[in-house]
């Protein structure tokens, strides 16, 4: 006879492997679908929202006042919360996604070879993307718009905080798919909030081609080493920016600034400062004092101590760390080789750039940094999908395989070969 808990796990099996087949289902479905069609459906999921606020508000209310019951902390509960203007947010990113260009079908480097048929690339969905997020309810609203348009079904997998939230945004995008003429099972929201449905979601390869995580490092380390099927992912961000000998000082003190104290918990956010020593004497001291502005705690290595006494010793440890919080670990480097020997050695392949007015050094450090985004005289702070273009991210990837950096809508589509041919035959 079983117990209670294997029973239940029985049922979340049953359960999911429902979804799965539903989802696989469906995304033949939408594969097929016209970019107005996608497009129609956008913009009727973004005026159910509209016309349903007072549900939305009422359903976060109840996971509001759980989280308080369960004494979430202060952030959490403030991203778990559903404002006017965030509400408003939602409805405004479902029409950009509905303005953006279809990347579906879309057929690039056709040409002729000798034998005279023509072969080329087409874009094309990658099928089922399972997603897995952690308290912002909105996030259940943005990847559904994302692998919408990209023609992709998902299976969005939220966190048990945001349960409610997240159950009344899915029946608005049903409302806007069915009004549409698509099918509702494109986009499904999962229902239980056991632990073990992540479990059977990650390990569904029939059903599901690709995993996106979003949360914290504990989330997506464990989504990592238990997945079966593909994830795209990055696990943290430390971010470094190098001040080159050859830097302007005004630019450098700006991008530094900028780079570290637009905001504090974000991954494109830097946290480790690298300065040449032939200007280290001459711009740490004019940093030290803009950072104590802002009340940024500075952790530095030796070298950085000589030139600022009074800061605290920058350990092993702070040089692979993502703070998320005011605090700077600095370094003082002999060079460029260093810089990059440095950044590659302990940076997380996220964003990392350089300042500097030399042409070398800009192409050197573009080329040899190992990470998704390498910048030169601009703050880290600009790899985001939005300001790259790309009109909405489901996320930044740090792998090298399939997508790397934002992840917009091409990087949730693949590409096939076409061949086109008039009867050709090959002899």
């Amino acid at each position: 006879m079983l117990n209670q808990r294997e029973a239940t796990a029985l049922d979340i099996d049953a359960y999911m492997h429902e979804l799965g087949e539903r989802a696989r289902s469906a995304s033949y479905r939408i594969a097929r679908a016209s970019t107005a069609q996608k497009n129609e459906a956008l913009l009727a999921i973004a005026a159910a929202i509209d016309a349903r606020r007072g549900e939305l508000m009422a359903a976060n209310t109840l996971d509001l006042d759980a989280g308080r019951m369960k004494n979430l902390d202060a952030p959490l509960l403030d991203r778990l919360e559903l404002t006017t203007a965030r509400i408003d947010a939602m409805i405004e990113g479902l029409r950009q996604v509905a303005g953006l260009d279809d990347p579906v079908g879309s057929i690039t480097d056709l040409k002729y070879r000798p034998s005279g048929i023509q072969v080329g690339k087409m874009r094309v969905p990658l099928g089922v993307i399972g997603i897995i997020y952690e308290s912002r309810p909105n996030v259940t609203c943005e990847a559904a718009s994302l692998c919408l348009k990209s023609g992709n079904a998902t299976i969005l997998r939220g966190g048990s905080e945001a349960i409610n939230s997240n159950r009344a945004i899915a029946a608005c995008i049903a409302a806007g798919l069915a009004e549409a003429g698509l099918d509702s099972r494109i986009v499904q929201v999962v229902e239980v909030t056991d632990r073990e449905a992540v479990g059977k979601l990650i390990t569904m390869p029939e059903f599901v081609d690709v995993i996106v995580p979003r949360g914290g490092k504990g989330l997506i380390e464990r989504i990592s080493r238990d997945a079966r099927v593909p994830v795209i992912k990055h696990l943290d961000g430390n971010c470094h920016v190098y001040i080159d000998a050859h830097a302007d000082f005004e630019k450098a003190v700006a991008i530094t600034i900028n780079a570290k104290t637009q905001r504090y918990g974000t991954c494109n956010t830097l946290e480790s400062l690298l300065v040449d020593k032939a200007v280290a004497t001459q711009i740490l001291p004019a940093l030290a004092g803009r950072f104590a502005e802002y009340a940024v705690e500075l952790r530095g290595c030796e070298i950085t101590r000589s030139i600022l006494p009074d800061i605290a010793v920058a350990s092993e440890a702070d040089w692979k760390e993502e703070y998320l919080a005011p605090i700077l670990s600095i370094k003082v480097v002999e060079g460029l080789d260093e810089a990059i020997g440095h950044i590659n050695a302990h940076s997380s392949q996220h964003t990392d750039a350089i300042v500097t007015e030399d042409y070398g050094s800009a192409q050197r450090f573009l080329r040899e940094v190992d990470s998704s985004s390498v910048m030169v005289n601009a703050s880290t702070r600009f790899a985001d999908g939005f300001e790259y273009g790309l009109g909405a991210e489901i996320g930044i990837s740090t792998d090298k395989l399939h997508a790397r950096g934002p992840v917009g809508l091409e990087g949730l589509t693949s590409q096939k070969y076409i061949v086109l041919g008039d009867g050709h035959i090959r002899k």
